[in-house]
């Protein structure tokens, strides 16, 4: 019975995930031309403002000369749940060298639910409520997780887009934080041999 119970549970959780895909992607469908297209590498990150789990306004802008990662994610996308203890870990480690995670929520979930989901994970980065027009400005976004590295000038030096090894994430976030400002180059990259990508057919 209690085998039954868990087969139960896990085939139910594995179609609430679906219906939440289903309609991340028709929303993704229909947006309009994205600002990003094509090879992204040293393109300007699109500015944006959006507000947080804490109801600040927050710009890309205002981290302006320190290395961002822009994660897109959504609380029912079980490739996020794994990286995101890797990105809280980065956070502790390069946080003092300049590097500062942001993740963007994609859910259709209230604010409440998403903070209660961060809180328990222990996220020491800030956490932004996505919107459409986010999206759209990345490329129309329809795969979750998806990663942006940006550098200190704003420049996109690197995407990810389903599960990415951890060597492979923190090469990327070493890359950004090398990048020259005002005089300042930070640590020089190092390697690693990243696991298979798992590309997630789904999002919001």
């Amino acid at each position: 019975m209690k085998r039954n119970a868990l087969v139960f549970a896990t085939l139910l959780t594995a179609i609430v995930a679906m219906i939440a895909a289903g309609k991340y992607l028709t929303r993704a469908r229909k947006q309009g031309t994205p600002v990003l297209a094509g090879n992204v590498h040293g393109v300007s990150a699109p500015d944006f403002e959006l507000v947080s789990l804490d109801g600040k306004k927050i710009r890309l802008s205002d981290y302006r000369g320190k290395a961002v990662l822009l994660n897109f994610w959504a609380t029912w996308c079980s490739p996020c749940k794994v990286e995101m203890p890797w990105f809280i870990d980065l956070q502790k480690k390069y946080g003092n060298d300049g590097l500062v995670v942001l993740g963007v929520a994609m859910d259709d979930s209230e604010a409440a639910k998403i903070a209660q989901f961060t809180s328990e994970l222990g996220v020491n980065y800030p956490v932004l409520l996505g919107t459409d027009k986010v999206s759209e400005d990345y490329g129309n976004v329809q795969y979750l997780p998806t990663t942006f590295y940006i550098d200190r000038e704003g420049k996109i030096i690197g995407k990810g887009t389903g599960l990415l090894g951890r060597a492979e994430i923190e090469d990327n976030v070493q890359k950004a934080l090398a990048s020259r400002v005002a005089g300042v180059n930070k640590a020089a990259t190092t390697g690693g041999e990243p696991a298979p990508a798992q590309p997630l057919t789904s999002a919001r």
